[in-house]
Formats: C-alpha cells, sequence, structure tokens
C-alpha cells in the first residue's frame, strides 16, 4: 500500500560492427543502503544489439549506422541552450543507445530503461494511466508494492527539481512532476520515493542483487509521444542532483563507469558499473570534470587535437562555444562525436593530408571526409588532448565503413556545442568520479569484463 514521506531527513555503437580499420551544486544524500565495498556492475544492452528488444535482423550494418547518425543529430538538439529548459531526458524515437534493467519496488519488478547520462531524474510508466503510450513490459504499479511513498509538495526531494518541472497538488499535499520534449512528447506523474533493485544474481562481481531503499523517481501516470514500446522510461545517469548515481553517490563513493563495445551481433552486453572497477594493468589519462548550468551533463576541456603527429589547437581564432573551460560534453547517448565548424576545416584538411587514400562522397551525403578503402588503406590515430589527458582514438573509433569499399569519418561539425560521443568511448573503461570531480579513460578490451 502506498504512504506517504514528508521533508526526509536528506542534505540537501557503432552502429554497425566498425571493422578494425587496418584494413588490416550540491547534492541530495538519501538513507540508502549501507557503503558496497567493491563495485557492481549491469549490462547495457546497444539499442542496435541482437541482444536488443529493439534489434532487426533485416537491416543492414550500413542501415543501422545511418539510423544511428540520424539519432545523433536529432539528440545533439537537446544539448543547446534554447532546448536544455525543454528537453531534460532525451527519450524520443531517436533517443538514447543504451537499455539496462533494474528492479522497483516490493515485491520488485523488473524494469527496461534507457541509461542516459544527459538525464537527471528516473521515471517509469506507471498505473493508473490517465495517458500512456503503449508498451511490452507490464505497467509498474505502485499500489502493489509496500515500499512506495509519494513524496510531499516543499519537501527536499520535490524543490530539487527545476521550478518549471514540479507542480504541487495542494488537496493531496504531493509533489507532482512534468517533463516535455523537443518532438512533443512528454511524462507527467508523481515524484516518489522507492526501493530500487541493482544487478545480477549472475554478476561477476556481486553474489546477489544490491536494493537500496528511498530512491527519488517519477511515477509517470500521463505520458505520450514517440516513445519506444519496449521500454518503460528513462534511468537518469547525469551529474544533477535527482541522478541516480548522486542519490546513490555515498554507497558508491561517487563513482561509476563504464566499458562500451561494438554492438555487433556476436557481442555480450557492455557493462555499466557502480563503484570502483576492478584495478587495470593499462594506463589510465585522467581530466577534471567542470562544473556549468545545466548540472547533468558532464563537462570537460578539450584543448587540442592531432592527426597522427600534427596538433591542431581547439577554439582558437572560433567561436566562443569552443574556448574556455568545460568546451565539450561526454555522453554515452550520442553515436557520433560533435566538434565546432571552424576547428573542423582544419582537422579535415589534416585528415586529408594524412590519408593517402582517394577522396570519395558518401551517397546519402552526410558524413565527409570519405575515402575509397582497400586492403593496404592506413588510417592516422586521433589523439583528444583534454586538460591533463591525451586520449589516443583508434581507427574504429573515428571511422565507420558506410559502404564495401568506403569508409567516413565520424567525427562531424556543430555551429554551437561539442560533444564526445560514444563512438569515440569504445572499448575503454570511461570512470566518473564526482567527489574528485574527475573523469578517466583506459584503454580496454570490453569484450571482457572490465
Amino acid at each position: 500500500m502506498a504512504s506517504t514521506f514528508g521533508n526526509c531527513s536528506v542534505l540537501s555503437s557503432v552502429v554497425l560492427p566498425i571493422m578494425c580499420i587496418c584494413l588490416t551544486q550540491w547534492l541530495l544524500v538519501f538513507p540508502v543502503a549501507k557503503t558496497i565495498p567493491r563495485g557492481f556492475s549491469v549490462d547495457l544492452i546497444h539499442r542496435d544489439s541482437a541482444l536488443s528488444p529493439l534489434y532487426n535482423p533485416l537491416e543492414t550494418p550500413f542501415d543501422r549506422f545511418y539510423n544511428a547518425y540520424n539519432r545523433s543529430i536529432s539528440r545533439i538538439n537537446r544539448f543547446r541552450p534554447s532546448y536544455s529548459k525543454a528537453v531534460w531526458s532525451d527519450i524520443m524515437a531517436s533517443g538514447g543507445e543504451y537499455f539496462m534493467n533494474i528492479s522497483i519496488g516490493t515485491p520488485p519488478v523488473l524494469v527496461l530503461g534507457i541509461a542516459d547520462t544527459g538525464s537527471d531524474l528516473t521515471w517509469v510508466q506507471c498505473k493508473p494511466c490517465e495517458e500512456c503510450y503503449l508498451q511490452k513490459p507490464p505497467l509498474f504499479d505502485p499500489m502493489k508494492s509496500s515500499t512506495y511513498k509519494s513524496v510531499q509538495c516543499g519537501s527536499d526531494p520535490c524543490n530539487a527539481l527545476d521550478s518549471s518541472d514540479r507542480v504541487c497538488d495542494q488537496e493531496q499535499n504531493t509533489c507532482k512532476y512534468s517533463y516535455s520534449y523537443g518532438d512533443r512528447s512528454f511524462t507527467r506523474g508523481n515524484v516518489a520515493l522507492e526501493k530500487f533493485t541493482i544487478g545480477a544474481a549472475n554478476s561477476t562481481r556481486i553474489d546477489s542483487p544490491v536494493s537500496f531503499p528511498n530512491l527519488v523517481f517519477g511515477c509517470g501516470h500521463k505520458n505520450g509521444g514517440t516513445f519506444d514500446n519496449v521500454g518503460s522510461g528513462i534511468i537518469g545517469l547525469g551529474g544533477g542532483p535527482l541522478s541516480l548515481v548522486k542519490q546513490l553517490s555515498k554507497s558508491i563513493h561517487g563513482k561509476f563507469s563504464y566499458c562500451l563495445q561494438a554492438p555487433d551481433s556476436a557481442a555480450k552486453s557492455s557493462k555499466l558499473i557502480f563503484g570502483t572497477a576492478t584495478d587495470s594493468n593499462a594506463v589510465s589519462t585522467s581530466t577534471p570534470l567542470v562544473d556549468r548550468d545545466p548540472s547533468t551533463y558532464y563537462y570537460v576541456t578539450l584543448e587540442a587535437i592531432s592527426v597522427g603527429d600534427k596538433k591542431l589547437a581547439y577554439g582558437s581564432g572560433s567561436a566562443s562555444s569552443a574556448t574556455g573551460e568545460g568546451n565539450i560534453i561526454i555522453d554515452s547517448g550520442t553515436t557520433l562525436t560533435f566538434l565546432e565548424s571552424e576547428f573542423y576545416n582544419s582537422l579535415e584538411s589534416a585528415l586529408e593530408e594524412a590519408i593517402k587514400a582517394k577522396r570519395v562522397s558518401d551517397p546519402k551525403g552526410l558524413l565527409s571526409p570519405c575515402f575509397e578503402a582497400d586492403k593496404d588503406m592506413d588510417l592516422p590515430i586521433i589523439t583528444f588532448h583534454f586538460s591533463g589527458a591525451d586520449v589516443k582514438l583508434q581507427p574504429w573509433n573515428t571511422f565507420a565503413q558506410v559502404q564495401d569499399h568506403m569508409v567516413c569519418f565520424t567525427i562531424v561539425p556543430s555551429n554551437d556545442i561539442a560533444i564526445f560521443g560514444n563512438l569515440s568511448q569504445m572499448d575503454f573503461l570511461v570512470s566518473y568520479d564526482l567527489e574528485e570531480r574527475s573523469v578517466s579513460f583506459t584503454p580496454t578490451d570490453c569484450t571482457k569484463n572490465p
């Protein structure tokens, strides 16, 4: 039976198997579970993986890549200043790239949601549905959970929402949320506390799932638009106070990581690790996270990019968005990497100089530059020079085969925002330390558990 929670004691994908081209603020701390001495992991399922409920065996690898391109273009809009108020979580038809399972309530109900480092509040569709989009999994029924608690107006969890996104039901003294999206999709419902269970019994990191009581989430009773019917909502992994990783901060020492791999049909799922990842012999490199608004996003500072041995200063003589601290966002839900347009012209010229292959045109007119591929093709290492960290990207991080004899560069220009997307992050253990305010990159074979 549901109960009411008052002012709690708180402080306040490449979408194709990319060929290995050698052709060769403030923090809400809720009383959750005890500190976890070691990391625990969950599977991240790429939407185009054979493990995904969205997998379409009739699509070619090229189809999947171009679909990912279109989703990246749609998603970048939500990071722009004019969209940041309206779009807190990108759950459009062109939404996030990775699903994950968690269980909510007592008894636990399995929920498949989009894991999103660009969103904060976790929300799922709930009974009774005033208006809901069709979803294949059963709806969560809060009346059947003994651990569900409504949140009162004026409580710290309610006040953690942006003022434009919260509504107070004066009659019942309950806090409600209301989010709208760029494609006119929406979700509205109650802000509540519930028990979350994370991890699988066969995990290599833990002997059994780990449960956390009293986590804030959104119980959506009115949801509509272009949502995928295989999922129940989104799981917020952003940097804001209501995200799952921020609420678990004390239990996981402010640390989480992921290791992403290309979603080819033979691949296993990728991994999301809460807490400290297993030590690796590989050398990691670390860069500071920069505090900027909105706090949802993970900002770092990009200083330069090298094509082979040729180093290009980033932002020099470019638009103001490319200069200064925190000039690029790390995002696991965007496939492509976006860089400031003026700088991109210099980068493209350096690529042409380094690649001794015939330049050709993408038949769909989307990607550039593209090159005629052959078995002797030699593609350069692209190094991102973040503040204090040099991250060397292999050809599979930066080029994709879009036709049988054509490869294209998967870093694209943007007029006003830069994003370090998930193709660039594949085969790295990407580790966030929210206490030390840093993110590190460790070269890793992500087909093996990190």
